[in-house]
């Protein structure tokens, strides 16, 4: 059940991240601004993270085993308007990448879903493991300007539609919850409102608008950074993005064993103190060889690692029947996170020539959440290292905080 999530999940990240790697060749071909080129690729993100709070609240109710094919199957119809009909103009690709955003919405599916098949001790790992999915964005960024540079716009919007036809029909057929699992019964409103009185709901999005945030910022603007900033090909940069998100990727289940072993606001301080360093140093853009690589890399697998971690603490203190709409939440604000930056970066170099300032803000509000993770967040996980047995007492304590 695992393996099929992180592979639901990948496959359906992948078609989320399919304007990201073309964001350029858009900006070339339809003579868009360095601001309309941040909105075409940010549309997709916002979407796809607000609507991480209903899926997750629907898959409390019904279950990963209804929700992983009806997302896949919906994200069929934007994949195919983009590839045969919606690239022609910028009011075109912003409706397409509106519904691509349904892709998105995958993780809050996932979450729950695999959560429920494991005990406590073992869910940091498990969801790592399930978050490494989210390397369907480097399928994407190795393969689509390849594939259309080969065979025409369409070609890899067609082959993403078909492998999420194909993963949609076998979700429905191999798919099974956990047994025993947790069932809401009262309305989702009510739901959502009792999920807005856990702290922890607060708590996970802030960190994770930062972790997550940061790396689906960079996953969707570092081609455009380096091309712009460093003058390199297209080509280039979207493979340098791809390490820069396979490096996330594989750092992520890590984070998530660290949580289990040392807790998870151990992790999440080590990991944010990384982030201030590399985007301090980023932030005087260094030459690319080898001082900025060393940055970049170290921040996406501090990245990688702080998202693993956040999860880690969301399986830690959450309710059984509420880990769907806290993810959803969580989700929305690690995906809100990953908005905003592109729009920034965009909006001050085309107003001063220089990313500085940007990464400069990064650092500060990295920052900010390390502080934040040593005292409040620290205190609400028990210190910070795990007990024997602290899951199941830390998820009852929890259930009646308010935030």
């Amino acid at each position: 059940m695992l393996a099929l999530a992180t592979i639901g999940f990948a496959v359906n990240f992948w078609a989320w991240a399919l304007l990201s790697p073309l964001g350029p060749r858009f900006k070339d071909s339809l003579d868009l601004s360095s601001f309309e080129q941040s909105l075409l690729v940010a549309v997709p993100v916002v979407v796809g993270s607000l609507g991480r709070v209903p899926v997750g609240a629907l898959t409390d109710r019904f279950g990963g085993r209804v929700m992983f094919p009806i997302v896949s199957a919906l994200t069929v119809v934007p994949v195919l308007h983009l590839g045969l009909a919606g690239h022609s103009s910028l009011a075109a690709l912003l409706i397409g990448g509106f519904f691509l955003g349904i892709g998105g919405t995958a993780f809050a599916v996932g979450v729950p879903f695999v959560n429920a098949w494991f005990p406590p001790e073992r869910r940091g790992l498990a969801i790592g493991v399930f978050g490494a999915g989210m390397g369907g964005t480097a399928v994407s960024a190795l393969t689509t300007v390849k594939l259309v540079d080969a065979d025409g716009m369409a070609t890899p919007f067609l082959i993403t539609a078909a492998v999420l036809a194909v993963y949609a029909v076998a979700a429905a057929l191999l798919l099974r919850d956990a047994p025993g699992r947790t069932v809401p019964t009262e309305p989702l409103g009510r739901r959502l409102a009792a999920t807005a009185r856990l702290s922890v709901t607060w708590q996970a999005s802030a960190l994770y608008a930062v972790a997550f945030g940061g790396y689906v910022a960079f996953s969707v603007y570092l081609p455009t950074y380096l091309k712009t900033g460093y003058g390199l090909t297209q080509a280039d940069a979207a493979n340098r993005m791809a390490g820069f998100v396979l490096l996330a990727v594989a750092m992520r289940p890590i984070g998530g064993w660290l949580s289990d072993r040392l807790g998870p606001a151990r992790v999440l301080a080590g990991a944010l103190t990384v982030v201030v360093a590399g985007a301090a140093a980023q932030s005087f853009t260094p030459p690319l060889a080898p001082v900025g690589a060393v940055a970049f890399l170290a921040m996406a697998a501090a990245l990688g690692a702080g998202s693993g971690a956040t999860f880690a603490l969301v399986a830690l203190l959450t309710p059984a029947d509420r880990v769907g709409s806290v993810t959803g939440v969580v989700g929305a604000a690690g995906g809100l996170g990953g908005f905003l930056p592109p729009l920034v970066m965009g909006s001050l170099y085309g107003e001063y020539g220089t990313y500085a300032a940007g990464l400069a803000l990064l650092a500060i509000v990295a920052a900010t959440a390390l502080a934040y993770t040593l005292t409040s967040v620290r205190a609400a996980a028990g210190g910070g290292g795990p007990e024997p047995g602290a899951g199941g007492r830390r998820e009852h304590r929890t259930a009646g905080t308010t935030a």
